[in-house]
């Protein structure tokens, strides 16, 4: 007779480690988003995000319909070790924010500079409109 040890678990686990290896691949081409800091000054909107590894080539800044949207890739060289053991955890892909502007901005004033990896935004308010007071003239 021969005896057949029993895993109940043994599917499962092999399921996890197939799963494992698909999302692997995946991962290392996902999207990813950068971290967005947004400041409001007294005449101004700031807004600066990192983008380590970004060409500023690769980064396209819309306002549009009171949203302004971020996009652009970061693509780092994929090397192949046959057989070596390797660790990737940078991410590179496309990535995307969008933010919703505030009525008292002006659009067509934005303006965007890139240094050090990070991409800084700034967005000028308009004018306050002061309330006047209008006299009644007596007739």
């Amino acid at each position: 007779m021969t005896v057949v040890r029993y895993e109940p678990w043994a599917l499962l686990n092999r399921l996890h480690r197939e799963l494992d290896q698909t999302f692997d691949t995946v991962a290392r081409d996902a999207t990813w988003s950068p971290a967005v800091d947004v400041h409001e000054e007294a005449e101004r909107f700031v807004v600066r995000a990192d983008l380590p590894g970004v060409k500023p080539a690769d980064i396209e800044i819309t306002a549009d319909k009171g949203v302004l949207t971020l996009r652009g890739t970061r693509n780092f060289e994929q090397k192949s070790a046959e057989g070596k053991y390797s660790r990737v955890e940078r991410v590179s892909g496309k990535f995307t924010r969008s933010f919703t502007l505030p009525e008292n901005v002006q659009a067509d004033a934005i303006k965007a500079s890139f240094k050090d990896g990070v991409l800084e935004l700034t967005i000028p308010k308009v004018a306050k409109v002061e309330p006047r007071r209008i006299e009644v003239q007596a007739a």
